[in-house]
């Protein structure tokens, strides 16, 4: 076992690097933060993010890892007479605002397309790449979401997508400032395989996640496959956590967060922070969860059995042990069997269960789980 999870170490350590637009240090783990589009969308403003971010710190969430809080879609007002990018009126001071954020321990993300329009209308980068990764530097931002959005309708953008990317890229790394770029294309062109060597620290996998369990489900378990394209510094991205949003219930939106982690997806959070019950600050602060998601051996889980609508998931970890997610897809309570031989496993292992907290003890061989209707069992495993 121990010479197998070297191994791993060793593919993840000659997993694809940057280019040189970026800085190597960003990132080394999935990015975890919330971001403000899922609950708000453009009813965002100067208050509310300073709530988010009040709340992050109060909730417990800061402590347990979580660090950005994002601005997403309808800050932008247009350009002053140098074309400097110039926020609308609830945001009055982006700097002010940035440095209230970094004084609570946090950092702040700011979003933008490389088009002449974000999606919701907004005033875009296009021609002003350099200009407005300067302005960011001098704000203060620590992560830009770039959205593809009307890139698609200006030929020269739609002809290079891959070069449209490293143009941004490469105007974070001249601003002097590190600044996370996410990549947010909707998995076009199969972006796992050059994101990473345009600067990107994270890039999109799929189209808008929605808070209902179809939708989460597709996206997340459709990850199968990528794994081998993610690493410390470039991660797949299938999306935000929609977990408090109402949509789902408590087993489903555990899926979530388990899938996730299993994933070593970003962990931002898309709920008003402000305002959630127990239940969701438990889903969100799980630390052993979220261990599984931050491991620094940055290795995303796949699926290693499937039996119909149950399925079996592994996530090799640094210390040699294994995070594995037994998800139930169905409508009714299932039986899931794990035998220990799919986790590499010849004998014994420890069990601890990550979500009840609980040593499981020293099992012989397999364990055999009843896994709720759209829920999960996440365990731990070690030989």
């Amino acid at each position: 076992m121990r010479i197998r999870y070297a191994l791993l170490a060793a593919i993840a350590a000659c997993a694809p690097v940057f280019s040189g637009a970026q800085d190597p240090g960003l990132a080394r783990t999935p990015p975890m933060g919330w971001n403000s589009w899922n609950h708000f969308a453009t009813k965002i403003d100067d208050a509310t993010v300073r709530a988010q971010a009040d709340a992050m710190v109060s909730s417990g969430m800061r402590d347990a890892g979580y660090t950005y809080i994002n601005i997403d879609d309808g800050w932008e007002k247009g350009r002053d007479a140098q074309g400097n990018i110039v926020p609308n009126e609830k945001f009055p001071d982006m700097k002010a605002l940035a440095d209230y954020v970094h004084s609570r321990g946090l950092k702040l993300g700011i979003y933008s397309s490389p088009g002449p329009k974000t999606c919701a209308g907004y005033e875009g980068t296009y021609q002003h790449e350099v200009q407005d990764a300067r302005s960011y530097a001098q704000w203060g931002i620590d992560y830009l979401k770039y959205d593809w959005c009307s890139a698609e309708k200006v030929p020269e953008l739609a002809a290079d997508m891959q070069g449209t990317y490293r143009k941004m890229a490469d105007a974070l790394r001249q601003s002097g400032r590190p600044i996370v770029l996410s990549l947010c294309q909707y998995g076009h062109q199969n972006v796992w395989r050059w994101g990473a060597m345009v600067g990107g620290n994270l890039w999109r996998t799929t189209g808008d996640i929605e808070d209902n369990y179809r939708s989460m489900a597709y996206i997340g378990f459709g990850q199968n496959g990528l794994e081998n394209f993610a690493g410390p510094g470039h991660w797949n991205d299938p999306d935000m956590l929609e977990v408090g949003n109402g949509g789902m219930t408590t087993d489903e939106y555990r899926t979530h967060m388990s899938l996730w982690a299993i994933l070593a997806a970003p962990l931002l959070a898309g709920n008003d922070l402000s305002n959630m019950d127990a239940a969701t600050r438990e889903l969100l602060t799980n630390r052993e969860v979220i261990a599984v998601d931050q491991d620094p051996l940055g290795r995303q889980g796949h699926r290693v059995w499937q039996e119909g609508p149950l399925e079996i998931w592994l996530k090799p970890l640094q210390d040699g042990s294994s995070a594995v997610g037994l998800f139930n897809r169905g409508y009714t309570e299932s039986e899931i069997k794990l035998p220990f031989s799919l986790m590499g496993i010849g004998g014994k292992a420890n069990v601890r269960d990550l979500w009840q907290h609980k040593d499981l003890g020293e099992l012989p061989g397999e364990l055999n789980a009843h896994v709720p209707r759209h829920g999960v069992v996440m365990l731990r495993l070690r030989p």
